[in-house]
C-alpha cells in the first residue's frame, strides 16, 4: 500500500501526504545510533515507501549518513525527495544558537550539504531560522541564484512570520513553510494557515506527535532526553497538565482501535490538503510499524 500523495506549494510535485523527519538519527531526544544502524532505517523508510525526507545541516550527521545511503544506492536517489536546512549552529558547550542568512554563508552551507548529501540539488531548502540582521529579500534573491544554478529545487522558510512569508513570496513563491504543529501545539500555527493558504504556501508540520509525548512513552521529568529537556514547556509545574492531555488522546485513541500518535496524525491530515506532517523514528524495527501501520491508517483519516 503506497502512502498518499499531496502537492507542495500551489504548483509544485506531488510527495509523500506524511513525511519521514530525520532529526532522530542524529539522536535529538535519545542517544544516537550507530551509522550502520541509521543506514538500516534509512533502508526501512525506503522499502516501505517512505520517500520524503527532512534533513538539517544541524542535526550532527544526519546529512552524511543520507549521503552515503545515496552513495550505496545511487539507483534510488531519483525516488527520494529530498528537503534540507541552513541558518543555525550551536555552541555545544552552552547550546546557545547562533542565526546566519548572510548570502556567503548561505552559499558556503548550501555547497556543504550538497557535499555530504552526496547530490547535485537539494529538492525543498529550507531557511531554518529567519536572521533579523539580513532582509529576507535579500535571502530569497541567494537562494533563486542558487534555484537558478540547479543546485536547490524549491524555496522553504521554517518558523517565520505572516509578515515575512509575504515579504518572501513577493521575491519569489515559497513551496513550504516549516512549523511546529498539532493538537498537542496550536499556536501560531493556526494563525498562519490562512496565510499559507491565501500565499499557495504548504504548512509542513514537524513534531506532529508532541515531540515523542503522543506514543506514550514519556511517563515522568525522568524519561525526558536530549532536546526534550531543553523545551520549556517540558517544567515541572506544566507536566501534570502535559500528561492529562495525553491521557485525552488515549481515550480518543482507545475509542478508535488506534494509538495517540495515529489520532495525531489523522487529526493533523484532516486540517486540510496542504498539511504534511513529518514524525520519525529512530528504529528501523519501528518504522514499518510507524510509518505502514500507525500512519497509513492514520492518513485514511482513522474509521
Amino acid at each position: 500500500m503506497a502512502l498518499p500523495k499531496r502537492n507542495l506549494g500551489k504548483n509544485g510535485p506531488l510527495i509523500n501526504a506524511i513525511g519521514f523527519g530525520t532529526m532522530s538519527i542524529g539522536g535529538a531526544y535519545s542517544d544516537p545510533n550507530g551509522r550502520e544502524a541509521n543506514l538500516a532505517l534509512l533502508d526501512e523508510a525506503y522499502r516501505v515507501g517512505q520517500w520524503f525526507w527532512d534533513t538539517a545541516d544541524i542535526y550532527r550527521d544526519s546529512e552524511e549518513t543520507i549521503g552515503e545511503w545515496f552513495a550505496r544506492n545511487p539507483e534510488k536517489r531519483k525516488d527520494i525527495f529530498l528537503a534540507t536546512k541552513f541558518a543555525l549552529s550551536y555552541d555545544m558547550t552552552t547550546w546557545q544558537q547562533f542565526v546566519s542568512n548572510d548570502p556567503e554563508y548561505i552559499r558556503k552551507a548550501c555547497a556543504s550539504s550538497l557535499k555530504k548529501l552526496q547530490v547535485d540539488s537539494i529538492d525543498l531548502y529550507y531557511v531554518h531560522r529567519i536572521d533579523p540582521k539580513v532582509p529576507i529579500e535579500t535571502t530569497m534573491k541567494t537562494l533563486v541564484e542558487l534555484k537558478n544554478e540547479g543546485k536547490i529545487k524549491h524555496i522553504g522558510l521554517s518558523e517565520a512570520s505572516a509578515a515575512t512569508l509575504r515579504r518572501a513570496v513577493a521575491v519569489h513563491p515559497v513551496a513550504a513553510h516549516q512549523i511546529e504543529y498539532s493538537a498537542f501545539t496550536l499556536n501560531p500555527a493556526e494563525e498562519l494557515l490562512s496565510v499559507h493558504r491565501e500565499l499557495g504556501i504548504t504548512t509542513v508540520a514537524y513534531s506532529p506527535i508532541g515531540r515523542g509525548f503522543l506514543t506514550g512513552q514519556v511517563k515522568s521529568m525522568d524519561d525526558l532526553q536530549g532536546f526534550n529537556k531543553m523545551v520549556s514547556r517540558n517544567n515541572e509545574e506544566n507536566f501534570k497538565k502535559i500528561l492529562e492531555l495525553v491521557h485525552k488522546f488515549e481515550e480518543v485513541a482507545k475509542s478508535h482501535g488506534a494509538k495517540p500518535s495515529q489520532v495525531a496524525i489523522a487529526w493533523l491530515l484532516a486540517q486540510g490538503e496542504d498539511i504534511i506532517p513529518i514524525p520519525g523514528t529512530k528504529s528501523a524495527n519501528l518504522c514499518e510499524q510507524q510509518l505502514k501501520q500507525r500512519y497509513w491508517k492514520a492518513a485514511g483519516i482513522l474509521t
